[in-house]
């Protein structure tokens, strides 16, 4: 039953990818065309605090999603993918039209991340320390 239920998380570990890249990379706002009938207003979950909420919110989520897909496999390897991917779809702003470059929503797109990072680090810790443990 869970392996079925963590295939599923793959996939729609997969499709977050595609939506966040496709809302990235989309010269204008999708979302702010769907909510407000205007792809030049970005919708605004919560008010800014030094760095984006939004992108804080989307990179956590996706984080999250990555990390309880492949909880069991290379955690290094897909926690790099996703600081890079943070980084570059930023970076890509510099040349899409309509989207500006902003540090705010780079550093939001790390701390996403990094959230994650650190939460499943001291998981993982507590996870090993209570099975050895269980060895005595």
């Amino acid at each position: 039953m869970f392996k079925n239920f963590f295939s599923y998380l793959k996939i729609i570990f997969y499709i977050a990818n595609i939506v966040l890249i496709t809302l990235y990379l989309f010269p204008g706002s999708i979302l702010g065309w769907f909510l407000y009938g205007n792809f030049g207003l970005q919708p605004q979950i919560t008010s800014d605090f030094i760095v984006s909420s939004n992108h804080v919110y989307a990179f956590t989520v996706l984080s999250f999603l990555g990390y309880f897909s492949y909880e069991n496999y290379k955690l290094n390897f897909l926690f790099i993918y996703l600081f890079s991917i943070s980084v570059f779809l930023e970076l890509l702003h510099i040349i899409i039209p309509n989207r500006g470059f902003e540090f705010s929503d780079l550093f939001g797109n790390i701390l996403g991340v990094l959230i994650v990072y650190f939460f499943c680090q001291i998981f993982n810790f507590f996870k090993n320390l209570k099975n050895e443990n269980k060895k005595f």
